[in-house]
């Protein structure tokens, strides 16, 4: 629904990497797009938590990559049609927000904007949103409120807000400083002092109190995205904005641009079962465990361990005497871990990075906005896929110089376009496509349509696709 001066808008930021939950989550596929708990993905679940709120339609910040998983995935929940702000590169959250904020007054109204980012986990929901109902008068004021989560142990993964003395009469508190991640001694030191939250990242303000922070403490970065917004281009769902503007925008979050600056923040702490899920020993802690603390999630058949995290994505795993450990298997990588070292994981994305590891960026199951395929084997001069395409969908309509394929179907009906020929394919058929020919795939029915690729040639690559029509805009 359109949004009014009187409506919250919320804008959920969906365009993070979670490298540190690799191999579940890749730069493709981050952990806002994955279900941890065997249930909604943590995206959806951001969606959720804010459906006893008086709100509009939300905003999803996310980029070009994964536009259509998000897409996708809030169709799944009821929200068809949700503008998708595209960031043209990566510039943290100050320059994110500030796109949303232009767009929030793009048709005349000044909402309150609650910015939440997508990979964050609530047990209490509604402990969360009594809290933003008690922020939002605030907000309303003119005010820029944060929410800090009340510590229940001494944490040195978070920032810290440093709180000051009470603001009107409820629980709101002026902020006297954000404060880095600490080490364990200093932790410990906050959490006996008291007066210390965890800083949740969590935000409520109007869209044009926010730009008139920017604009007195990062006008540079105003500037620059206010360009970028001008030259914003609406492609289906989604919205872009100019890339060489936004690339000359600095690299700032939403605390050191705006946050620590102004006189006018304040903080509301909440206690919701909160956690950004920033480690694999976070998820361990956030999750369900047995009476012997071991958090398993799959095939998994573990005997005499404890206070585990295992999770099995695609065959058994099995273990014998392991104690605070983190497994975590998916069909292309195994990760293994002590669980009190896991943050060595960037370490190790490092070196994968520096290797130049596919499995950086993709999981062998790859999703796209008309399936999925799931690259079974590869070999010189092939590579055996399994698609999935999706009722009603369509493969753009593209040719190849390099390879030439080979489609047997297994489940469903195919409509394929083959040069000038159109052929209907039902199971245990097949067809082949030469190399260079124009070709598209196309599932008429109302199953999903399943399928064998045999792709064979000099080069196998993705970007081996010259494609001539496309339903979902793509080049």
């Amino acid at each position: 629904m359109p949004h009014s001066s009187d409506d919250i808008l919320p804008v959920i930021l969906a365009g993070g990497s979670g490298t540190r939950l690799w191999p579940l989550s890749r730069k493709h596929y981050a952990k806002q797009y994955l279900s941890l708990d065997g249930e909604t993905t943590l995206l959806q679940a951001t969606v959720a938590r804010i459906a006893g709120l008086d709100c509009a339609d939300p905003l999803v910040i996310c980029n070009e990559e994964t536009r259509f998983l998000a897409a996708e995935q809030m169709r799944q929940v009821g929200k068809d049609g949700t503008l998708i702000l595209l960031e043209p590169a990566g510039r943290n959250t100050a320059p994110a927000i500030a796109l949303a904020a232009f767009q929030a007054q793009a048709d005349g109204n000044d909402p309150v904007m609650l910015v939440m980012p997508a990979d964050h986990k609530m047990r209490a929901p509604d402990v969360f949103a009594d809290a933003v109902r008690t922020a939002t008068p605030h907000a309303q004021a003119g005010q820029l409120v944060t929410f800090g989560i009340s510590p229940s142990y001494a944490e040195t993964g978070y920032g810290y807000i440093r709180t000051g003395d009470k603001v009107g009469r409820g629980p709101a508190l002026s902020v006297d400083a954000f404060v880095e991640k600490p080490d364990a001694d200093t932790a410990e030191l906050y959490l006996k002092a008291g007066g210390y939250l965890w800083n949740s990242g969590i935000f409520l303000f109007r869209a044009s109190r926010y730009l008139a922070a920017l604009e007195a403490h990062r006008p540079d970065v105003l500037t620059a995205c206010r360009a970028a917004f001008a030259g914003k281009v609406g492609d289906l769902d989604f919205l872009r904005f100019d890339t060489e503007a936004f690339l000359a925008c600095p690299d700032v979050s939403i605390d050191y641009a705006v946050m620590e600056r102004t006189n006018d923040a304040v903080v509301i702490p909440i206690d919701p079962g909160w956690s950004d899920i920033g480690s694999w020993a976070a998820l361990w802690a956030a999750s369900e465990r047995d009476a012997d603390g071991n958090c398993e999630i799959g095939d998994v058949l573990s005997l005499h361990g404890s206070g585990n995290y295992i999770n099995a994505g695609s065959r058994l795993v099995t273990a014998v005497g392991l104690q605070n450990m983190v497994v975590v298997e998916t069909k292309d990588a195994v990760f293994v871990a002590p669980k009190d070292r896991v943050s060595e994981i960037t370490d190790l994305i490092a070196r994968m990075t520096a290797d130049g590891r596919p499995e950086l960026d993709h999981h062998r199951v790859v999703y796209r906005p008309w399936g999925m395929y799931d690259s079974v084997d590869v070999g010189e001069r092939y590579q055996v896929k399994r698609i999935t395409v999706n009722p009603g969908a369509k493969l753009s309509l593209q040719k190849h110089h390099h390879r030439a394929e080979h489609w047997i179907v297994v489940r469903g009906c195919a409509k394929v376009t083959r040069g000038d020929e159109t052929l209907v394919l039902s199971e245990n058929q097949s067809t082949y496509i030469p190399l260079g020919e124009v070709h598209a795939l196309e599932n008429p029915g109302k199953i999903p349509l399943e399928l064998i690729e045999v792709q064979s040639g000099s080069y196998l690559g993705e970007d081996d696709i010259v494609r001539f029509e496309d339903k979902y805009g793509r080049a």
